[in-house]
């Protein structure tokens, strides 16, 4: 009896021990994401702009050249939480991956951008700080003026709202930073900074949420960063698409046999502007680099800080954006340049165009310039094939799943506040991050205000666009295996191919009641593939 009592102790002992290595090894998490930042704007994906921290992960890590979006900052941000589709219902339906965490003892801290409701420490966030909103003037995010400044420029909303703020669980309309040297970006990394240094010695790991509002507009930099970019883009957007097509090429990141799309039809050539138009908007974009190098040098900040504490190379670090770059123009006065706090400008169609080189469109399209976005992984202690370029498809709604896999987690069955919890669409990408080959998605898919909507099936990507140049609703088949940047319409040699895409995608939208939770009317959810 005592033998047999002394081999259960040992057992369950050994058992015990051997589920607290387990958890011991669980890497920290720190999820990055820029906002509106184009597909080559960083230097490890063929940019000229600085960004040597970024560049520093992808060296240590791999990069994905083929990982996908929802082509707008909320729904992209929906599905980086909760590993589903965005039409679900956003948080409605589905539990964010800080909720998962939260139940294996991780402690969690987000800043930024949420651009999600409710707040995020009623969706399992213990520490927050950031911009509850979709943007914000980046020196003061409120309407009142500081003393001394000019009014802060600000794009007004449906009856003149602020944006609204929060700081820990308390939101703010009209957030105004007592600190005239605010800027979002830098307060952002000062939170992270300031929240790993507090947790330092916690046994725990950390989850930290590192959401940045850059490089979205309205365009704001310190005068300092933009000086770096004064004369870089002089040259004009022809010039810089063709240098950064050519260093794509030489990275890896495309092929020899991948063309440069054309010039976008509603973007002019840079030699027809007048002297003036052309500085006007070599500004423009020397500001939107200037906002990226911050960035960049707020996560070296942060990097720094892990380095310092002991934990960098336990600690799975993801940098993406949250769709490609934007086109719109959102100009409050085109007398004020860019850059301080009484201005409010947009990048517009020209550089937007410029910063998805090699792709087409941008952003709130369902092509490859709105739904494709680079992705770097780095983890040191299990990232093995350094500096690889992955050609592997991946998609937002796979972070979560991989995040889950990392620390042991799994799916719960029911979260507070969500009635009805879904299953997650996404699938694990450690598969990838070990360097193993990961089971691809079926089907990948796209909608995007009934006005772009798309299907990828292995190599073929069927899009249905409502706003094509001719202004009639067309279908284009792509085969992204030898033409990625969507150039030659197949759909006519395939016909079959695309419509069981069309029915795949029919299907896709109408499990879990999606139209109930989109934009989209009824009655124009469907693809139309000519039968002829």
């Amino acid at each position: 009896m005592r033998y047999l009592s002394l081999v259960l102790f040992i057992t369950l002992f050994t058992n015990s021990y051997a589920e607290h290595q387990v958890k011991a090894k669980r890497p920290n998490i720190l999820v990055i994401v820029a906002d509106d930042m184009g597909y080559s704007d960083v230097g490890c994906f063929g940019g000229e702009i600085a960004t040597p921290n970024i560049d520093q992960l992808a060296k240590e890590g791999i990069k994905l050249k083929n990982f996908y979006n929802n082509a707008k900052c909320g729904p992209s941000r929906a599905s980086l939480l909760t590993g589903q589709y965005p039409h679900k219902g956003k948080l409605r339906t589905g539990v964010t991956f800080a909720e998962v965490l939260k139940t294996e003892g991780y402690r969690t801290i987000m800043t930024g951008k949420w651009h999600q409701s409710p707040k995020p420490t009623d969706r399992g966030w213990d520490r927050y700080y950031g911009l509850t909103d979709g943007c914000c003037n980046f020196w003061n995010p409120g309407i009142e003026a500081r003393e001394g400044e000019p009014a802060p420029g600000r794009k007004k909303q449906k009856g003149d709202k602020p944006r609204m703020w929060a700081i820990e669980d308390k939101e703010i309309a009209g957030y105004v930073p007592e600190n005239k040297d605010f800027y979002t970006t830098d307060a952002f990394t000062d939170y992270a900074v300031d929240r790993l240094e507090e947790y330092q010695e916690e046994t725990k790991p950390f989850c930290l949420y590192l959401a940045y509002t850059a490089p979205h507009y309205p365009l704001h930099a310190w005068a300092s960063d933009i000086k770096k970019y004064k004369d870089t883009y002089k040259v004009g957007w022809d010039v810089i698409r063709e240098k950064r097509y050519q260093r794509m090429k030489k990275m890896g990141i495309i092929t020899n046999n991948t063309l440069l799309s054309k010039r976008d039809e509603k973007v002019s050539s840079w030699s027809s502007l007048t002297t003036k138009e052309k500085q006007e908007k070599a500004h423009l974009m020397a500001v939107y680099a200037a906002m990226v190098d911050r960035m960049d040098q707020g996560i070296g900040r942060v990097i720094a800080k892990l380095k310092e504490i002991g934990k960098y190379d336990n600690t799975l670090i993801l940098f993406m954006s949250d769709n490609g770059a934007c086109a719109e123009t959102v100009d409050l006065d085109v007398s004020v340049p860019a850059g301080g706090v009484a201005s409010y400008r947009s990048l517009g169609q020209e550089w937007a165009n410029a910063s998805n080189t090699p792709y087409k469109k941008f952003k709130a399209t369902s092509y490859e310039g709105g739904v494709k976005t680079p992705l770097i992984a780095c983890w040191p202690n299990a990232i093995k094939h350094q500096e690889e370029v992955i050609t592997k498809r991946a998609h937002v709604i796979d972070i979560l799943p991989t995040l889950m896999e990392v620390a042991g987690a799994s799916y719960p069955t029911t979260v507070a506040g969500v009635k009805k919890l879904l299953p997650m669409d996404g699938k694990s990408m450690l598969p990838i991050l070990r360097g193993e080959n990961k089971q691809p998605h079926e089907y990948l898919f796209w909608e995007y205000g009934a006005t772009y909507k798309a299907v990828l099936y292995h190599n073929l990507k069927l899009v249905e666009d409502k706003k094509s140049i001719k202004g009639e609703t067309q279908q284009f088949l792509y085969k992204l295996d030898e033409d990625d940047n969507e150039l030659k319409n197949v759909i006519d040699q395939y016909p079959k191919e695309a419509k069981k895409m069309a029915a795949a995608w029919n299907m896709w939208w109408k499990q879990d009641n999606i139209p109930t939770n989109s934009t989209s009317k009824k009655g124009n959810l469907n693809f139309i593939i000519n039968e002829e």
